[in-house]
């Protein structure tokens, strides 16, 4: 299984705090240490589980806005988006347990026009104010079908780290990986009024492959 260069840090932390609680569970607790390691050993093969990267065959889209993580689609509605749009855009918000894929994709080809870091507060990924109040990233794309695309990474209760290596300029193609973030999450995406929406609330997204909507040229 491929694990994601995110992991080193995280992975390396891990294994010693297991080894070194194993250690003191055999070293105090003899024979009943294995009611300690074995849920640890549990735990620490999720850490793993975490950080898989899937083998994907990403295609070529342009008016196709693809699922940008794995995860539930939680929220389809029109809001004001204040920080690039400025104005109504339609909202589709995908949660993300610790237990999905937390690679981040571009959900439309285009190029990258607007990137911003937010520091912020830890409410759980799927609380509404989450979009404004959280950790976030705010990154914006002009799509080969000419549209502003706004798209929004959030961190959860849970995750503290947030991953994105884009910057403005660069080529962005639907499906392929611009960040990642640690454990529970959440990311939102800000598409044009008119866009057609595919999903629907309730369903279960794969990242860089799934269509949630598509965009008039």
């Amino acid at each position: 299984m491929k694990l994601h260069r995110e992991s080193k840090g995280t992975i390396a932390v891990a294994t010693v705090i297991f080894a070194v609680l194993g250690f003191l569970s055999v070293y105090y607790l003899e024979i009943w240490a294995l009611i300690v390691i074995i849920p640890m050993l549990v735990i620490y093969g999720l850490v793993f589980w975490f950080f898989r990267v899937p083998n994907r065959d990403i295609e070529d889209h342009k008016e196709n806005v693809i699922a940008p993580v794995d995860g539930k689609v939680v929220m389809i509605k029109e809001v004001d988006e204040s920080e690039f749009i400025k104005g109504k855009a339609i909202q589709v918000s995908i949660f993300m347990s610790p237990l999905n894929v937390h690679i981040c994709r571009y959900p439309v080809s285009g190029r990258v026009i607007y990137k911003k870091y937010h520091p912020g507060k830890y409410l759980v990924a799927w609380h509404e104010k989450s979009s404004t109040e959280n950790e976030r990233t705010t990154v914006a794309v002009e799509s080969l079908t000419h549209h502003q695309v706004v798209f929004r990474q959030i961190a959860g209760y849970v995750a503290r780290r947030i991953v994105f290596n884009c910057n403005e300029g660069d080529v962005a193609k639907a499906g392929h990986e611009f960040g990642f973030i640690k454990f529970g999450s959440r990311m939102d995406v800000f598409l044009p009024l008119d866009t057609e929406i595919i999903c629907k609330i309730g369903d279960k997204t794969k990242g860089g492959i799934d269509i949630i909507a598509k965009m008039k040229e």
